[in-house]
């Protein structure tokens, strides 16, 4: 049996075997109660420990993408990640991905301008199983 992470937008249908989602995000779904995320394919559990901060997201949105301002986003992000909490659970996380099936995920559109795709090659470089 094969168990790995997947990387998923949050809130499309969930693929078979994908196991709980975590929604690593800064904010709950707008509209949605509570009582529904997991039933409409948002998330099981919330891990805003995950998330890029308020700051970090209000600087990076202040105006257009560009594959500069990616680059500094994704570097910003991945020092965020570095410190104690973050990195503790991200090395948990990469463990727990030989033993069990679980995705994570972002409400972003493109997965390649989401912290999501940060997030991936940092499970990645910690040794996770990645589907």
């Amino acid at each position: 049996m094969q168990v790995a992470i997947r990387v998923v937008r949050l809130g499309t249908p969930r693929a078979r075997g994908e196991g709980p989602r975590l929604g690593t995000v800064r904010r709950p779904p707008r509209g949605v109660r509570k009582a529904d995320f997991a039933r409409r394919d948002y998330y099981d559990q919330w891990l805003p420990l995950l998330s890029p901060s308020q700051a970090l997201v209000s600087r990076a949105t202040a105006a257009p993408w560009s594959d500069a301002r990616w680059k500094k986003f994704a570097k910003d992000y991945r020092r965020e990640m570095a410190a104690g909490a973050p990195r503790q659970m991200i090395e948990l996380l990469a463990r727990l991905s030989h033993h069990a099936d679980f995705s994570l995920g972002c409400y972003c559109e493109r997965e390649d301008r989401c912290h999501r795709s940060v997030l991936r090659g940092l499970l990645a470089e910690q040794g996770a199983r990645l589907a």
